[in-house]
């Protein structure tokens, strides 16, 4: 089930995001986050641009989408992110929310939608370019962690 983020499911958010801060390099963040600090950036965005998917009665992933950057120009841009337990892959979640969650997006007059990868990442560029979003960029060596210099590429999906 897909529902609207509540403010006490931070704790369930930080602890799936928490897997992919220690175990990849999807999330350029290198410390974990608490249940405080999720409870922070839910509350600096729009509600409606945070949303779960439950299974059974726990929640097993989450998407979201932040303004692309701050400038007033840009307030028909966002960045959106997904992110899902691992035991949980390859269901339809990721897609699910991806899909509700631009059409909400949509609905506020959102005109570009961009999603960072981390290079390399097959699996992600597959999946972001099933749903409709192109490669615009690829920055080399842009992010360091775990010892290694990582790419990042951005893909973007203009919504229409």
């Amino acid at each position: 089930m897909i529902r609207n983020v509540r403010l006490e499911d931070a704790l369930d958010l930080a602890r799936i995001y928490n897997h992919y801060i220690l175990e990849s390099t999807v999330t350029f963040e290198e410390v974990v986050v608490g249940g405080s600090e999720m409870k922070r950036r839910i509350e600096t965005h729009n509600p409606n641009h945070w949303l779960v998917f439950e299974y059974e009665t726990s929640i097993v992933a989450f998407a979201y989408a932040k303004p692309w950057k701050d400038r007033t120009a840009y307030r028909h841009s966002m960045e959106i992110s997904v992110y899902v337990e691992p035991t949980h892959h390859r269901k339809g979640i990721a897609r699910s929310l991806y899909r509700e969650l631009l059409d909400r997006l949509k609905k506020n007059q959102i005109h570009a939608v961009l999603a960072g990868i981390t290079l390399p990442n097959p699996t992600s560029i597959q999946f972001h370019e099933s749903m409709g979003f192109s490669q615009v960029a690829h920055f080399k060596e842009t992010g360091f962690k775990f010892n290694q210099w990582i790419d990042v590429g951005y893909w973007e999906r203009i919504l229409e």
